[in-house]
């Protein structure tokens, strides 16, 4: 059963519930919204009490469109702000758009303005560039959606971008991923505030992990790569159409008809790494294609992809993605496995 924030404030007699304010823009992505209010309003104590009452606001009441094909009433203006404990803002179109160094519209200066200093600030997938502009998240560490990620990291240098988690927390600022890692930064709060029995059981409730292992990394579509006609083409075709077997330094040079000085000179220049980085990253990604499409045992996929062994392999997973082989699979492909 829904509560709204006056039950939950008469529900609670003295002890007001934390006052979560959700911050939307037109365009706001619906099921970012559902996200926040589903979670807190069912956090509750033991005696059943509301340990959470949730707002929306907008820089003007009223309906407030969506990327969908409906609109969402908006019951409050931005004033709601000044009483906030949490503040949460969402993402919106306007953000998928190319990006400005401090862009914000004026009504939604002028609301970020009434939060007060005490309230925390988090943001879901590219509501960070709105925190970002605001001057928030200079010198703390954030994330955003993973395909936004370096151009939230070049217009704002002093934001530490971490690409592959699904959610920061620094200094009473947070920030996440793409959608549904919204789910993960809530359930940290309510963790962070109440402990673990209350935020496993909203999890529960939601039937959502109460914690994903790994990051975002594990989720970034890489493709293994065509081979264009640069210079270090023919080496790399060469090793694509070998992968599971061990090719060394030599072996590519002389596909390329070079030195090997020369190629790790020009495996720098035409794709930003070395040729055992890129060799081991072509690995990486076939690995994760074989255990997404098919059922064959892990040291089988480490054995086709080039890593030798399952115990290689894991603790290349681990280091790359921050999941192991087994979680990775069972999140792509789940019962199926």
């Amino acid at each position: 059963m829904r509560v709204t924030a006056d039950e939950a404030e008469e529900a609670a007699g003295a002890q007001a519930p934390h006052r979560v304010v959700v911050f939307v823009r037109p365009g706001l992505l619906p099921m970012e919204l559902g996200i926040v209010h589903r979670l807190f309003t069912t956090a509750a104590d033991d005696s059943g009490r509301p340990l959470y009452a949730v707002l929306t606001c907008a820089s003007a009441p009223g309906e407030v469109a969506t990327d969908t094909d409906f609109s969402v009433n908006v019951p409050h203006g931005p004033q709601v702000l000044r009483s906030a404990d949490t503040v949460v803002v969402p993402a919106a179109l306007e953000d998928y758009g190319p990006q400005e160094r401090g862009r914000l519209a004026a009504p939604v200066r002028a609301a970020l303005e009434l939060i007060p200093p005490t309230a925390r600030l988090a943001s879901i997938c590219t509501g960070s560039f709105v925190l970002a502009a605001a001057g928030v998240l200079e010198g703390r560490r954030a994330t955003t959606h993973w395909k936004s990620c370096a151009e939230l990291a070049s217009l704002y240098p002093e934001v530490d971008v971490d690409p592959d988690v699904l959610y920061t927390d620094d200094r009473g600022v947070l920030t996440s991923a793409g959608v549904a890692a919204g789910i993960d930064l809530c359930l940290h709060m309510i963790r962070d505030d109440h402990g673990a029995d209350v935020a496993n059981t909203v999890a529960r409730g939601t039937v959502v992990p109460p914690h994903r292992d790994g990051g975002q990394a594990q989720y970034i579509d890489r493709p293994v790569q065509r081979v264009d006609g640069s210079s270090t083409a023919a080496a790399r075709a060469y090793a694509l159409q070998r992968l599971g077997d061990p090719l060394t330094l030599e072996e590519l040079a002389g596909q390329a008809a070079m030195s090997v000085r020369t190629l790790n000179r020009r495996f720098r220049q035409e794709t930003g790494t070395t040729p055992m980085q890129w060799l081991a990253r072509q690995r990486l990604d076939y690995a994760r294609r074989l255990l997404e499409r098919g059922d064959e045992p892990v040291d089988r996929v480490a054995a086709r992809a080039g890593f030798g062994t399952g115990t290689a392999m894991r603790q290349h997973f681990r280091e790359v993605l921050g999941v192991s082989p087994r979680a990775y699979r069972n999140t792509f492909r789940g019962g199926a496995a």
